[in-house]
């Protein structure tokens, strides 16, 4: 029996799950449409990634973090949701003892540092430019035939080329598709006025905004809209496109002045109705592809990554086969209950808090106020992001997170008395 494993999708899920594999012993293919060139030297696509702690420590482990550029990791120190003219809530990190809550990585960075970890690694062959003209799989072995007519057999064919998963569909997995009927827009402004490392979450009529502070007089700008203004948008020119958005965040920065690229991405989130199936398994967003309002997508991908790697890993050690039944079903046990709540969660909260309909303006005051004036629900909110331990967590882990999250807090004043 074939003992390889062959991942389809050379993006930041793909090539970190090709080293975590290799790093168990395991002989992996890559399978990539784009040339190896693109792969080298990935351009900016607008994207800029929030890690949690645990997310870090797996770059850490797999060697990727530290090819990163250390001027290309900006730390989060606050956090800030707000709703209109609503003050709303904010987390500061220094209020938890810690000197951020998290840090923004541009996604042509990850790309670019796991491509570099890849290249290094001997058990991992990529075959770029490749066009794959179709998959199957048996109890026995995967097939992936590429358009070339040549042919891959495999222990375990892995899908992890985005969202919208070809390969997925070609398995006859249906997935769970919810359509915002939005655009986001993404740039990175120059601004006159100070972020203070402070990432925003801003719901508006009609819109929502987001900043992201990668330097303090630069941020990534998110503008969630209808199709047709993003259009109007990506139309404007450079100095026009600059005073629309700075009006869209009401003068709050200053002058503003593009200082990228500008990129347009419709906003859809899906769901997996399984992530695996004899011989196959769904990584990363081909498993489930996050609305970006918690900004969770990619830390979910990472921890689809360890589970993932760790069941081959076993299967490999067990049986000579990380395609094993037994492993592939333990995955999808553990990685559907590690990101069904953060799913219902995220898809609850870009509900309600792009509802425009009347009753829910009060329902997101009352939720808004409630994070406000309870600190122990921003407690919960940070100890995630901070939270370093495998995903999902044990039982015995959660349960004393929660412990720690919600037990009262005796000022120091008292405690000393």
């Amino acid at each position: 029996m074939n003992e390889n494993v062959v991942i389809i999708g050379a993006g930041p899920a793909g090539l970190c799950l090709s080293l975590a594999l290799a790093a168990r012993g395991i002989e992996v293919d890559i399978v990539e449409r784009q040339e190896a060139e693109a792969l080298t030297a990935p351009a900016y696509d607008g994207r800029e990634i929030a890690l949690t702690n645990a997310t870090m420590r797996v770059l850490r482990e797999l060697g990727v973090w530290e090819r990163l550029p250390a001027d290309g990791i900006a730390p989060i120190r606050q956090a800030r949701v707000m709703d209109g003219a609503n003050p709303g809530f904010e987390v500061d990190a220094g209020a938890f003892g810690h000197d951020r809550i998290g840090v923004l990585v541009a996604n042509h960075h990850i790309r670019s540092a796991a491509w570099q970890a890849v290249c290094g690694q001997p058990r991992i062959r990529v075959h770029c430019g490749v066009a794959v003209e179709s998959v199957s799989t048996d109890v026995t072995q995967a097939r992936i035939l590429f358009a070339d007519r040549r042919l891959l057999n495999a222990a375990l064919l892995i899908a992890a080329d985005s969202r919208f998963s070809q390969t997925r569909r070609s398995m006859g997995i249906p997935v769970h598709m919810h359509d915002f009927g939005k655009t986001m827009v993404l740039a990175r402004m120059r601004h006159a006025v100070a972020n203070d490392g402070t990432a925003w979450e801003w719901f508006g009529q009609g819109h929502t905004r987001a900043l992201l502070p990668l330097g303090e007089h630069l941020s990534s700008t998110v503008l969630t809209v209808p199709g047709h203004v993003a259009q109007a948008l990506m139309a404007l020119s450079d100095a026009e496109f600059a005073k629309a958005i700075a009006a869209h965040y009401e003068g709050r920065l200053g002058e503003m002045e593009l200082a990228s690229t500008r990129h347009a991405y419709p906003l859809v989130a899906t769901w997996a109705r399984r992530f695996v199936a004899p011989r196959f398994a769904l990584a990363g967003d081909a498993a489930v592809g996050m609305h970006p309002v918690t900004a969770h997508g990619f830390n979910l991908g990472v921890a689809s990554v360890e589970l993932l790697a760790r069941a081959a890993g076993e299967g490999l050690q067990r049986y000579r086969d990380p395609g094993h039944p037994q492993w592939l079903a333990r995955y999808q046990r553990q990685h559907r209950a590690g990101s069904a709540v953060m799913f219902a969660g995220t898809q609850a909260v870009a509900g309600l808090f792009t509802d425009e309909r009347a009753f829910a303006q009060p329902l997101r005051k009352l939720a808004i106020g409630a994070v406000r004036a309870l600190p122990m629900l921003r407690r919960a909110l940070v100890a995630g992001l901070l939270d370093e331990s495998p995903r999902p967590p044990s039982l015995v882990h959660q349960l004393g997170r929660t412990f720690e999250i919600l037990r009262p807090r005796i000022p120091r004043s008292q405690a000393s008395a």
